[in-house]
């Protein structure tokens, strides 16, 4: 199943020309056959969040990744914006993540707040800002069950 999805980068130090992460997430979704219905950056604000999930709902968007804003800096407000939206929360996403993430770098994983829920017809990842965990999330995780998972939405 080809998902329609919308990539958005948190960051209060990139713009579009550096983001590498979400550079990552758009090409490793098209390469798989799933369409990229818009691409934002914003800083790691709750309203600009809120705001790319109500952009991302107004296109059609399926599946929402988020890159960025998931470690534990004082500005990493990405993964408190989304749950307050959440419907449903998949912890084992985040679980299983950190638990491969661990096996590339060992213990600094475990300061990744990596999540994923569900919001109006939606699913959502909140990913690292790190290409290379970008990868791993996107390869090992998302592409093998994103069509399942937006099928579960429509049950």
């Amino acid at each position: 199943m080809h998902v329609s999805t919308f990539v958005v980068t948190c960051s209060d130090s990139r713009d579009a020309s550096r983001d590498a992460s979400g550079r990552v997430l758009r090409e490793g979704l098209e390469s798989a056959g799933h369409g990229v219905a818009g691409y934002l950056v914003v800083k790691d604000d709750p309203e600009a969040i809120r705001k790319a999930v109500a952009e991302a709902q107004s296109v059609g968007a399926r599946a929402l990744l988020f890159t960025g804003g998931t470690g534990i800096g004082r500005r990493d407000t990405t993964v408190e914006t989304l749950r307050g939206l959440f419907e449903k929360e998949l912890p084992g996403f985040g679980e299983l993540f950190r638990m491969l993430s661990y096996k590339q770098i060992g213990s600094p994983a475990m300061m990744s707040r990596a999540t994923a829920g569900t919001y109006q017809g939606m699913i959502i990842f909140a990913l690292p800002g790190s290409p290379q965990a970008v990868r791993l999330a996107l390869e090992a995780l998302i592409l093998p069950e994103l069509g399942h998972a937006v099928r579960e939405l429509t049950r």
